[in-house]
């Protein structure tokens, strides 16, 4: 391991070592991503609350180890943690691993060099969270993910390929995810629920559930964590949050279809055009309000270096727990009207003056999460329009 520059890095409590490496790729000798630092500063704080809520300790998968940094910090700053377990294919990452694991003084971390896949299957039901966060999408993974997870268990959701989730290419969102992706104003929201869909349809072959605790889309990458649940005849209920959004390219309606095989309108209600159609999506929650709040309050205890970020989208997802689902883009629908944008902040207090939900959201900064038809929300735009 002599052949390589060595960088120090420190996140939180914890600091590491790894060969250096001119960009963030999978050809890096030891993978660590600089750019996901909000993402583990945020899973200490999701693992922290769920670890009081379930006060005893746990025991965590860090399915792909890459330098450490992520098992690590688990065990080194979230309380309540009994055993970690960090796997990776990689015999240069493992060793590594073991150096950073010695260089932080901990005990209780095993490092393993397995498949992933084959990981989580010799070990089915040993873990409280499983972690997975691999470099690009998690779809290969998370049938094994589905047959190991326990009953209650944390299991955390990573995919960076959002191009394909997002709608950008649609052939490989068919092929990974087995649906079909549309390009709108929220294809990021679109991404995730599609995301939550997969994980859903997949734990079900299992008799397994899936509550979301906290979603988020941010940058590169789309992150879920998701309680696991057991029981088939809730897990045939819940496969009921599954359906599709159908969208309307002239006017910008949108609509959903909760059921697998329920009837989909194929002409827009307003204007009388051909919908679009993405899905089988997640319709159900993607935010859990109280499960946020908590992860709010921890952040005020833990010493993460991302606080301000963190704590900014924490709250955005906490005030989008209760909205619709979908958003308008006002931009975009101004653009349609051919008529100049008001400021954001006069056009939610007339909507709610007007009695409609406005929320804004983390997805987009020009976004409005509303139940308002996308006729009430013209006339708002156009009532509202910059005189000259």
């Amino acid at each position: 391991m002599d052949e390589y520059k060595i960088k120090s890095i420190e996140e939180g409590l914890t600091k590491i070592e790894f060969p250096e490496f001119d960009k963030v790729s999978s050809d890096a000798p030891v993978f660590y991503n600089p750019h996901m630092e909000l993402n583990r500063d945020l899973s200490i704080l999701a693992l922290q609350v769920y670890q009081n809520e379930v006060q005893r300790d746990i025991d965590i998968c860090d399915l792909f180890g890459g330098s450490g940094i992520r098992g690590i910090r688990y065990k080194n700053e979230v309380d309540g943690v009994g055993n970690v377990y960090i796997n990776d294919i990689s015999e240069t990452a493992n060793h590594y691993e073991r150096h950073n694991i010695e260089l932080n003084d901990l005990e209780d971390i095993e490092v393993h060099q397995h498949d992933a896949s084959m990981f989580l299957r010799m070990k089915r039901g040993q873990f409280d969270v499983i972690d997975i966060d691999p470099f690009g999408t998690p779809s290969p993974f998370l049938d094994s993910a589905g047959y190991c997870a326990g009953r209650n268990s944390l299991l955390c959701v990573t995919a960076t390929d959002t191009s394909a989730l997002c709608g950008t290419y649609q052939e490989p969102c068919i092929r990974k995810y087995n649906a079909k992706p549309y390009k709108s104003e929220y294809c990021h929201e679109t991404g995730i629920r599609i995301l939550a869909g997969f994980v859903a349809l997949t734990l079900s072959k299992y008799a397994k559930y899936i509550e979301v605790k906290m979603s988020h889309s941010t940058e590169h990458y789309m992150r879920l964590y998701i309680i696991v649940k057991k029981g088939s005849k809730k897990t045939d209920e819940s496969l009921k949050n599954l359906g599709y959004i159908s969208h309307c390219k002239n006017c910008l309606h949108r609509q959903i279809s909760k059921g697998l095989a329920s009837p989909i309108e194929e002409v827009c209600p307003v204007c009388g055009e051909k919908l679009v159609h993405a899905g089988p999506l997640w319709l159900g929650n993607i935010q859990d309000g109280e499960f946020i709040q908590k992860m709010i309050d921890e952040a005020e205890n833990k010493k993460i270096n991302t606080k301000n970020q963190a704590l900014k989208l924490l709250n955005s997802c906490l005030n989008e727990s209760d909205a619709p689902i979908t958003f308008y883009d006002v931009h975009r629908v101004c653009k349609s009207l051919k008529i100049s944008a008001s400021k954001l902040d006069l056009i939610f207090d007339e909507m709610k003056k007007e009695g409609f939900t406005a929320i804004k959201t983390h997805f987009n900064p020009l976004g409005i999460k509303t139940d308002a038809s996308i006729k009430d929300l013209e006339k708002i735009l156009i009532k509202l329009e910059p005189k000259d």
